[in-house]
């Protein structure tokens, strides 16, 4: 899967956009708590990807070959991922809450990392 990172990206744009369900619930549906640790994961992967892509060790290594540890890490397949996604994104008002959980996990792990941990809106798990 080619630019998968870039497919993902549009599709959140082109379907929070939406209103109308667009995919029927998959039979196998991610969980919404794993799901947001997925993205989390997703979001980290490529951020390592971009780091790491012109040091010698990594030239032939892809970014496709990031997100697929991902999906190994949670023993997911592609096309369930894609589908949860989709789902998601279909029910905007939804999505856009466990996306702010993503980008709060993303921001408390920054801090954490830089060494200058502010007060944050605490990450809720459900």
């Amino acid at each position: 899967m080619k630019n998968a990172f870039l497919i993902l990206i549009i599709a959140v744009f082109a379907f929070t956009a939406c209103e109308n369900e667009i995919m029927p619930k998959p039979e196998h549906l991610i969980k919404e708590k794993k799901m947001i640790n997925m993205l989390v994961d997703v979001h980290l992967a490529e951020a390592a990807y971009n780091h790491f892509r012109y040091d010698s060790a990594m030239l032939n290594s892809q970014t496709e070959d990031f997100y697929y540890s991902v999906l190994e890490k949670y023993e997911v397949t592609d096309s369930l991922f894609e589908q949860s996604l989709v789902f998601y994104e279909s029910h905007p008002k939804n999505f856009e809450k466990m996306y702010r959980k993503v980008m709060s996990r993303l921001s408390e792990m920054e801090q954490e990392r830089s060494g200058r941990k502010e007060e944050l809106e605490p990450f809720e798990e459900e």
